[in-house]
């Protein structure tokens, strides 16, 4: 039996079997970065959660187009409508640089980032400020449509109007319009030119100091944030496309307000499912800087903070981001950061043993086969049912105890046949690399394969100073590799080593 592909759709507040608009395609779009700062590690968090999307949507035979963009004008800081700067203009006249040299900069950032937690490209990166024009069409379609105004250069969107005419607005975020209207900022409660606080900008007009701005009907201004989204999804996705992903942060304002952009200038939904990823904690505790407690990517990488006691490798890391669900929040500790660390080590080790294996079964099924096929299909099932990746994970690792078993003899290899051995090996590296995204960090050290050489060497002084008793020569090659976190195990068919 075919398994059904399952996703919590925000919209609806439940898990629904998903259904392409077009058999075997998906569109999927999913907010980028604002480019005027490194990286955050929660969106990294939200980055590495829709590349396991997109990996298993691939695995799973869907020809998938992710469109995923870089916010390079629009987002103000506050993320107020007027009075307000946009963030990477700010940027560009505290340091004196070209908005586009900051844009340029932090995007550089970002891409090193994402390779290095080892996230797959999108299939297009679309930027703001190269679709001006397309924005400006979509403000007048809103307008066209009566669903918002102009006010001395400035367009506003209607949301009482809307939310009139309309019983979408609200329904994404859960908030009805009495919530918005009462959680509006107030600085916003003060500008004038809106009919409404809760209304909200789709073009504004540049004072003479703002460093980014184009020609429109309206004025010489920018777009608002919200805009570049509903524009640049349905561009390369369709009016209406499969599935549209980003932090639960960006519930609120901003994908409530691109659902009624798109709504305002073409009567439909963006999107048929919204995926929203949890945010990333510390210690128990929403990460900020003010309270010292935060820790940037880096830091991790180089064990340069008070919060850890030592670095972590990018794929523990990963590793550590696959435990949690998605849609559940995810507590960043220096413990959980070192079982996560042994736990992906025991995984890649369980992997390397396997390939190592063969049967040596005659004919038929054998007595292991259903137990480790049951288990084979339960991760897929796992990942199938919205992409439940510490579910998948578990499975695995129950995996990994018949593995050692049948490398070191308490399982025989005659009790698994060859076909479901030869199953179990594809899964088990299709879910590391293919699914999980992660990496064989010492295969990528070792490069050529000279460490290997190296290290079997040192095996053998090892092996030859214990055969003739050369206590002193085995003990020192022991202690010095311990030094270095190596660990050699020793088995009937002979001795591996592994990092620790």
């Amino acid at each position: 039996m075919k398994n059904e592909l399952k996703i919590y759709n925000s919209l609806s507040r439940s898990k629904e079997v998903f259904q392409p608009l077009e058999p075997g395609y998906i569109g999927m779009y999913v907010c980028g970065p604002t480019v005027y700062s490194d990286v955050h590690l929660g969106n990294c968090r939200t980055f590495v959660n829709f590349d396991v999307v997109y990996r298993f949507l691939k695995y799973a035979g869907y020809k998938v187009r992710y469109v995923r963009n870089i916010t390079d004008v629009g987002h103000l800081v506050g993320d107020a409508d007027s009075n307000a700067e946009d963030k990477i203009s700010k940027k560009a006249r505290q340091e004196k640089l070209e908005p586009m040299e900051v844009v340029q900069h932090y995007t550089n950032g970002f891409h090193e980032m994402m390779d290095i937690f080892n996230t797959l490209p999108p299939s297009i990166e679309p930027r703001a400020t190269g679709h001006i024009i397309e924005q400006i069409e979509m403000v007048q379609q809103i307008l066209d449509n009566g669903l918002a105004y102009e006010k001395n250069g400035s367009v506003y969107f209607d949301t009482i109007k809307f939310a009139n005419e309309n019983e979408v607005y609200g329904k994404l975020s859960g908030r009805v319009i009495d919530d918005l209207m009462s959680e509006s900022r107030d600085d916003l409660k003060n500008q004038s030119e809106k009919k409404h606080p809760s209304d909200f900008a789709i073009w504004i007009k540049a004072d003479p100091t703002h460093l980014m701005r184009w020609n429109s009907p309206w004025s010489v201004g920018f777009p608002g944030w919200h805009l570049e989204c509903s524009v640049m999804s349905t561009k390369y996705l369709g009016k209406t496309f499969d599935i549209h992903g980003g932090g639960n942060d960006l519930k609120f304002p901003h994908h409530e307000n691109e659902v009624a952009q798109n709504f305002g200038a073409c009567n439909c939904a963006p999107s048929n499912y919204w995926m929203h990823a949890n945010m990333l904690l510390m210690n128990g505790k929403k990460m900020s800087k003010s309270d010292d407690n935060s820790i940037t990517p880096n830091e991790l990488f180089t064990g340069n903070s008070a919060h850890i006691s030592k670095a972590y490798s990018p794929m523990a890391i990963r590793f550590f981001m696959l435990q949690s669900h998605y849609r559940s929040t995810l507590d960043l500790t220096d413990e959980a950061l070192l079982a996560a660390e042994k736990g992906f080590r025991r995984l890649m080790e369980g992997n390397k043993v396997l390939t190592d294996l063969t049967s040596t079964h005659q004919d038929g099924p054998a007595a292991l086969d259903a137990e480790i096929n049951e288990l084979i299909n339960q991760a897929i099932e796992h990942m199938y049912d919205d992409f439940s990746t510490p579910t998948a994970l578990g499975k695995l690792f129950e995996l990994v105890p018949k593995i050692n078993g049948l490398k070191d003899g308490h399982l025989s290899l005659a009790e698994v046949s060859t076909e479901t051995l030869e199953r179990l090996k594809k899964i088990f590296n299709d879910f590391i690399f293919d699914i999980f995204g992660l990496q064989d960090e010492m295969e990528q050290s070792n490069g050529d394969g000279t460490l290997d050489g190296l290290m079997q060497l040192v095996i053998d002084l090892r092996q030859n100073a214990r055969a003739t008793k050369d206590w002193g020569t085995s003990d020192k090659i022991r202690d010095g590799l311990a030094a270095l976190k190596i660990q050699l195990k020793d088995g009937k068919d002979g001795t591996d080593w592994s990092k620790i």
